[in-house]
Order: C-alpha cells, then structure tokens, then sequence
C-alpha cells in the first residue's frame, strides 16, 4: 500500500498559522517580573506518516511538564511553571523549520523535538540564528551535533546552542551489534549470515552506516552478506524482499519506517523467508500501537534495539506508565514518551541551576547553555548507561538502548539483562 504524505508546509498555512503568535523575526523574549511561565517550542511529527509516534512524544512532554508543575514549578524560578509551545513539523524538514519559527516567534525560550532527523536538522538552524537552546529528545543522525560543533570549533559560529539526549547513529550501531552478539550467545546459536535493508532516508541512511561500520569494527562471527536500501516512503518492497532471499540470510535486520514496515513485513511472509529471526538495529515502525494493531502476526517475535525505552524495574516509571495509558486511551508509555518525557524533566532540571538573574539577562540563552553542559542528571525514567550529561559534540555519551521483542502482541524489554522484564525467544519458532 502507498505511503500517503502530508502536503508541504505552503506559506498561506505558515502565516495562518503565526497569525495567532507573535512575529516571527525577532530575538526571544526576555524574561519579564511579570511573567508565571516558561515556554518551551515543543515540536514534533503529528500529523502524516510519522503521526503516531509524533503524538507520543507530545503527550509524554506534556505528562513531564504538567509533574514539574504539580510539585511547584522551578523552585529557583519562585514556583515558575513551565508553558509547552506545541508545534507540527508535518513529517517535513520544511514543516519543522517553520513551526520551530513559529513557536520562537512565540515566545519559546527553548526548543525540544523533533523526532526525525531531517526536520531536527532543519531546526538547528533555527536555533543557532535565533539563539534559542534546543534539546534534541529524538533524532539519531550524527551530523545534528556534529556539524555545529565543528563550526563552533573552526570559528564560524560562536556558541553551540544545540545539545541532545538520545543515542547517535554511531552508538546505535554499536550497541546494535554488542546485543547482537550477547543475544546469539545466550541463545547458544551461531546465525552466520545477515542481511541488512534499510529505509534510505537520512535516518535510514544514518542507522545503517553506523551499523555497518560497527559491524566491521567488531568483527563478529555474523556476516553482512547483503545491504538492501529502499526509497523512503516505498510503493513495494517485493523487489528488495526477493533480493534478500537469494542471499539466504539467517536472519533480516531491518531499518524502517512505519509505513514501510507495513509493506516489508507482510511480504516477507508471503515469499516465505524462513531465518532464525528479525532483529532490527534500531528504528520506529516496529513496536508502536498502531503498528501490532495492523500487522499482528507479523511482528511477532521481532526484535528491535530501541532508544531510551521506559525502565520498567523503576517504580516511578510504572506509575507514569499507567497516566499516560489513561490519556491515551490505552496505549504503551513507549520509547517515544519516554524520551520527550525525560527531555522536559532535563530542560526542569537546568532551569533550577540557571537563577532568576542570569535567566533575566540579555545574554540568558547562553547562560542556559553553560548550565546544559554542566548537567549531571540521575532521575529520569528511560533505559540508560547513566546519568544524562553532555560531551564536547552536544551528545549525551550515557544516552542508550534496549533491545525489545513483541511477545504476545506486546514490546516487551528482553536485553540487556539488568533492564530485562522477560526472556527472549530466539530463534523464533517455525510456522
């Protein structure tokens, strides 16, 4: 079935739009005696092929924000509580760039989002210009930080107001091949051969480089044996699905989207693929609500290494887990909540270092910065290798993954041990 894409972000809907905020040229506002509130552009993926995992994200920041309120607002801030901007980026670079603009013109002090790797690129921009920090809660391309870290470094730009919690494509990769090789280990099986297909997008292209270049870093006992791209959004995958068969693979690691995991998965069936199982190194479409509701039996048994998923051996993440499935109507607190969840617990948690006097002076955008990369934060709810803190690049080296199954038509942590609530299944069963 054929992927069906918003229309582009036109310049009528942009103004119709910004008419209700403030213009959009122009510096953030500064902070006010009067003001009660702090806003934050919170932007992401709601409507077009994204939507799903788009308005999870929105919710999980909105539970974070409405917690932060409820316990007093930032103490340092004399109770302040925090205003969410929400914004639309379309599933369009275009989209996030215009509404990162918009809620800027708004009054965001600071930018969050936004899912996919394009429109996050597209909103660095904004952020640099405009000087607004921007906490990256979802975006894996390596390039998001990297390219301004650099610029910082060779003199182009003089702040870097661009920082992220969530795992590169790089550490993706990485981890993506340690579970990998620990899950065919305990399972006391040996897959020799391995093929990777993957959506090529920049976040496709960005998880299966990295992918690929830790798989021959490590040098596994697994073998690459074939790389197969698709065009992101596909119109048929049979092509790419028989290519894969000819290369006898024990077991498929995809890289979708969700509208092309609904074509890959069902056809990976229908021309009878018989491997050990499907482990994808890292991407959405594979877990999400809408995703087991449509394909069912297919994705039963997969396995996928995913960012930031809710640590539910956290008893606080149980009890968020169980607010979010009341205002959502039953769904799952994901990874997608989880990590805009934690990224508003992390824009709380520097505004308490910031003070009211820094916070109020012309240059406040850079004193959020200086407490940015002096996080060192414990307390969120997200699967992680320790506490968020932010390097050289703007990455959060601690930022990691877990690899999940859907087991009784549910995504469930199965790796790494200490995270695990269940035992895998591997190889999956026959039939």
């Amino acid at each position: 079935m054929a992927s069906k894409i918003s229309p582009r972000l036109t310049r009528r809907m942009f103004l119709r739009r910004a008419a209700t905020g403030a213009a959009v040229l122009g510096a953030p506002r500064p902070l006010r005696a009067q003001s009660r509130t702090f806003a934050i552009g919170v932007v992401h993926p709601v409507t077009g092929p994204l939507a799903e995992p788009g308005r999870a994200c929105r919710l999980g920041a909105q539970l974070a924000a409405d917690a932060v309120n409820t316990a007093g607002g930032v103490k340092s801030l004399d109770g302040m509580k925090l205003e969410l901007l929400l914004g639309d980026t379309l599933t369009t670079p275009d989209g996030g760039r215009l509404e990162a603009e918009r809620v800027v013109g708004q009054g965001a002090r600071i930018l969050m989002g936004s899912f996919d790797s394009g429109s996050t690129a597209a909103m660095v921009s904004v952020a640099q210009q405009r000087r607004v920090p921007f906490l990256v809660d979802i975006a894996a391309a390596d390039a998001i930080t990297a390219s301004v870290a650099k610029s910082v470094t060779d003199g182009e730009q003089k702040v870097q107001y661009v920082y992220r919690n969530f795992p590169t494509g790089s550490s993706f990769g990485r981890l993506a091949v340690r579970y990998f090789d620990e899950v065919f280990k305990a399972a006391r099986v040996s897959p020799k051969r391995v093929v990777l297909m993957y959506a090529d997008d920049l976040f496709g292209q960005s998880q299966s480089k990295g992918f690929i270049a830790a798989h021959g870093a490590a040098t596994p006992s697994w073998e690459l044996v074939e790389v197969i791209p698709w065009p992101e959004p596909p119109a048929d995958l049979s092509a790419q699905v028989a290519r894969a068969k000819a290369a006898r693979p024990d077991v498929i690691a995809p890289i979708t989207r969700p509208e092309s995991a609904r074509l890959l998965l069902p056809e990976i069936r229908k021309q009878r693929l018989e491997v050990m199982g499907i482990v994808g190194p890292g991407s959405p479409g594979l877990y999400e609500a809408g995703q087991l509701a449509v394909l069912r039996e297919h994705l039963e048994y997969v396995m996928d290494n995913v960012p930031s998923w809710p640590n539910f051996k956290k008893a606080r993440a149980q009890q968020v887990a169980e607010e979010y499935r009341k205002r959502s109507a039953g769904k799952l607190f994901d990874t997608n909540a989880v990590a805009s969840y934690d990224g508003i617990l992390i824009i709380a948690d520097v505004l308490e270092r910031v003070g009211k006097a820094a916070l109020s002076a012309v240059d406040g955008p850079e004193a959020i910065v200086d407490a940015l990369k002096k996080t060192s934060l414990k307390d969120i709810l997200a699967v992680a290798a320790g506490p968020v803190v932010f390097n050289a690049i703007g990455d959060n080296p601690n930022a990691s993954t877990a690899m999940i199954q859907i087991l009784g038509q549910k995504p469930v942590v199965v790796w790494p041990k200490d995270a695990a609530v269940q035992r895998f299944v591997f190889p999956r069963p026959r039939g």
